[in-house]
């Protein structure tokens, strides 16, 4: 393993290069803003409306993505990746021989959606965090890490290109680790939907429901299976296992090394190589690309009955009290 630091970067490769970011969501503005504070010539390519609005408020130029792509050395896709398909059939034809294509997420290349045109190179930079914590780390002098890779080096060069922009917002102070589009895509697939948001909100539900099942409060229940998650992640976010066990008390330590084997046990691991298999043999992505395809109506039902849980209501009404967070509603 080998983290690319500040000093592997070579500042000169894209000295003078236009970037258009296409895109202006939570890592479209996050980049902009950082490479446009890190001295490079930034352009954003969006359709008029609300995204238009806001790049223009930031004090970044703004075209629309046919017209943004023209003069760009370097195009960074970040759109949904449901929408990157398109975008790319869009302005493909205005993208000047020998550019670079960069992507944060390598589902369209690794699942063949887009077929990048052999002159350009294609490369990842994928950050580690959020948008918004990408830009905070940035303006505080720090920086999330990032993922590297490259799937096409037309120009020899492209290596050093993707670790040149991955400098430009940040990620150099985090460190950069090489990978490849296939291992990002897979994993950080894989990490969504066993672990970070498919099993860690299954978890926090099925221990609400228990515990209001077996007559508990639901305010009580709330606190102890969804309200302190956000301690202990915390800690295993600073300092791992070892800072967890440091921080809690010698009950839950117990309780951990005994019970947790029991809820997360072999059948779980079991289910997790399926559903691993599932993305490593595209099976999820045909499928993601089917809802998309035939009008989201099985996945617009299930994210409705999700947010309609009884967890979701006690939550709210409890947040509520609590002005020092924001609910994003």
């Amino acid at each position: 393993m080998k983290l690319y630091a500040q000093k592997d970067v070579d500042k000169k490769i894209l000295k003078a290069a236009r970037i258009c970011v296409l895109g202006y969501g939570s890592q479209g503005r996050a980049h902009a803003l950082n490479l446009k504070d890190s001295g490079f010539d930034v352009v954003i390519g969006v359709r008029k409306g609300d995204s238009w609005k806001k790049a223009k408020k930031d004090g970044l130029s703004v075209a629309l993505p046919t017209e943004a792509v023209k003069e760009a050395d370097l195009i960074s896709m970040l759109a949904p990746d449901t929408a990157q398909k398109e975008l790319y059939i869009e302005v493909i034809k205005n993208i000047k021989l020998g550019a670079t294509f960069l992507f944060a997420h390598g589902f369209n290349i690794h699942f063949k959606q887009i077929r990048p045109r052999k002159d350009l190179d294609v490369v990842l930079i994928a950050p580690k965090g959020p948008g918004d914590l990408v830009r905070r780390q940035y303006q505080q002098g720090r920086g999330v890490p990032c993922l590297i890779a490259v799937h096409q080096d037309a120009s020899k060069k492209a290596f050093h290109k993707a670790l040149a922009y991955a400098h430009g917002i940040g990620g150099t102070r985090g460190g950069v680790l090489q990978t490849t589009f296939a291992e990002e895509t897979e994993t950080d697939l894989f990490g969504e939907q066993a672990v970070l948001c498919g099993g860690a909100t299954e978890l926090v539900i099925k221990g609400f429901e228990t515990l209001v099942e077996a007559g508990y409060q639901p305010e009580v229940a709330y606190f102890e299976c969804m309200h302190e998650l956000k301690l202990i992640v915390d800690l295993l976010h600073e300092g791992g296992i070892w800072k967890m066990h440091k921080f809690i008390s010698d009950t839950a330590k117990y309780g951990d090394l005994t019970r947790g084997p029991r809820v997360v046990n072999s059948k779980t691991k079991l289910e997790m190589r399926k559903i691993l298999k599932e993305i490593q043999q595209g099976k999820f992505a045909r499928q993601w690309i089917r809802e998309n395809a035939t009008g989201r109506k099985k996945y617009e039902k299930m994210l409705k009955t999700d947010l309609n849980r009884p967890i979701e209501k006690v939550g709210f009404a409890l947040r509520a009290r609590m002005p020092w967070l924001d609910q994003g509603r």
